[in-house]
């Protein structure tokens, strides 16, 4: 299922199609086509690949980035440094990729937590990729290499979801529910709405 969202909107109020205000207005010169968002689990990273390819266009994961400047993996920073030494560097990592990335661009699944990031994001034209804490969670399966997660991940998924959907509903300019669609699926469903976009 797809919907368009209003930028301006509260989370869940769904946007008028072809009203200049709505979601499909959205972006900024020399920033990302596409913006990912979603739970650890929705599949950003594998979408955000293949729909790269299809855009012909590079593909960027701010988790990588955050990883690259630290010289270090997500879990190893979150493990000797903590989570608020992580959420600083991300906020660096997903701004700057926001200003520069002409591409598509997969945030991690936190990155909505700070505001600065949530005022930013919703000028870019940001897809969410809905899934369920039972699908997220039998995707991630023991999710060594994911901090937030080691300690029962449906549990934790489940909360996780719970405290993070509306932020996603927020910035989102349209959402894609994951659960029950294949990645190609996935991929023609954010084509379509890419393509309705650019033709206005």
């Amino acid at each position: 299922m797809r919907t368009e969202q209003d930028p301006r909107s509260t989370a869940g109020e769904v946007g008028v199609a072809g009203d200049p205000d709505s979601g499909r207005e959205r972006g900024v010169e020399g920033g990302p086509l596409v913006v990912l968002v979603g739970a650890p689990g929705a599949g950003k990273s594998t979408v955000g690949m293949a729909l790269a390819q299809r855009l012909a266009v590079p593909f960027r994961d701010t988790d990588a980035d955050v990883e690259s400047a630290l010289g270090m993996s997500v879990s190893d920073i979150f493990l000797e440094h903590g989570e608020d030494h992580f959420r600083a560097a991300e906020r660096a990592a997903v701004l700057a990729a926001l200003a520069d990335h002409p591409g598509v661009l997969a945030l991690g699944g936190g990155a909505v937590l700070d505001p600065d990031v949530r005022a930013e994001l919703v000028r870019h034209w940001v897809v969410y990729l809905n899934v369920s804490s039972s699908d997220a969670a039998r995707r991630v399966g023991l999710a060594r290499d994911r901090p937030l997660l080691v300690e029962g991940p449906r549990t934790r998924l489940a909360a996780l979801l719970k405290a993070r959907r509306p932020l996603y509903e927020q910035v989102a300019a349209v959402t894609v529910d994951t659960g029950a669609l294949g990645i190609e699926d996935v991929v023609a469903s954010i084509l379509i709405e890419h393509a309705g976009r650019v033709s206005r």
